[in-house]
């Protein structure tokens, strides 16, 4: 089968995105995915509103030793879905099921951000024998309905207004991006690559659609809650940006509960997008941490 051809728009930032890329074409979808270096493979899944540009920083500095897989979720970033495509949680954690059966990955470690978390945890749930790590960045596995910090957010952003100002003006992007970085402010070009992506009302109504969802698909995070036990035996990472505007100290401690063998790794004052905040700080803790708790163990 002929690999699809791979989308190069001339916004591109190449100089700042210089990864090998492809394309699959996964149950209608086209999935847009980053696949560069070679080595332990690592499967780095986004959230809203970003795509796998997000992760450059922490690729650029372990893709020498790993193989960094980053895909655009379907409706994002270089990512196609197809009409009628409903966008959900559980619909992405589908594809992406689909993405990681048709790579045939194997010995992953799952390395993911806000909606990058339940939809991957739910993946490793369906296919647990392809998964030997978990390194998760602030981000929630469970129902939030009844916490009003969750509920306000979920409402404001995925209610009318906000849908209206998304597909309009693309304001999720526009304010959640700057909002998730507190180190450091996104330059221009940054920014280009997040808006052009989402070029136009339709692309950008899947931000607010997500934002929906928070609440919306309750009974997809309880699905993943209720199998997060079966994960436990997974050598686990948390790493945590204390100036998140939507992960607090409380999602931190719930997941220490869910994850008690999870080894902790503070990154003082990162914001939601800790990724691309702090991606030095990210990629060295999570290069030690898979030595000293995953290649310690491995022969090979």
């Amino acid at each position: 089968m002929s690999q699809p051809e791979i989308p190069t728009p001339p916004w591109l930032d190449v100089a700042g995105y210089p990864f090998r890329r492809t394309v699959h074409d996964i149950a209608g979808h086209r999935i847009h995915t980053v696949d560069h270096g070679d080595g332990p493979t690592l499967l780095l899944l986004h959230g809203n509103p970003t795509w796998s540009y997000a992760w450059r920083g922490v690729v650029a500095r372990l893709g020498h030793r790993f193989r960094c897989v980053a895909p655009d979720l379907p409706g994002f970033g270089l990512s196609q879905a197809p009409a009628g495509f409903d966008g959900r949680p559980a619909s992405i954690a589908t594809v992406l099921e689909g993405l990681v059966e048709r790579l045939d990955l194997r010995d992953v470690v799952l390395v993911a951000q806000d909606w990058g978390g339940p939809v991957g945890l739910r993946v490793a749930q369906r296919v647990p024998h392809r998964f030997r790590g978990l390194a998760l960045g602030n981000t929630w596995a469970w129902p939030v309905t009844g916490d009003r910090h969750f509920e306000r957010f979920s409402a404001l952003v995925g209610g009318p207004v906000g849908q209206a100002l998304a597909r309009r003006a693309n304001l999720v992007v526009r304010v959640m991006v700057p909002l998730g970085h507190r180190l450091r402010r996104p330059s221009a070009t940054e920014m280009r690559q997040y808006r052009s992506v989402l070029a136009t009302p339709e692309r950008r109504a899947a931000t607010s659609g997500l934002a929906r969802e928070i609440t919306g698909s309750s009974a997809f995070l309880a699905e993943v809650e209720q199998g997060l036990p079966a994960l436990r035996h997974l050598p686990a990472l948390l790493l945590w940006a204390d100036r998140d505007i939507a992960f607090r100290g409380a999602e931190l401690e719930r997941w220490q509960r869910e994850l008690p063998g999870a080894t902790v790794v503070p990154l003082p004052g990162a914001g939601h997008l800790l990724q691309s905040d702090a991606p030095a700080a990210f990629a060295d803790a999570l290069a030690a941490w898979h030595g000293a708790t995953l290649s310690a163990r491995d022969p090979r």
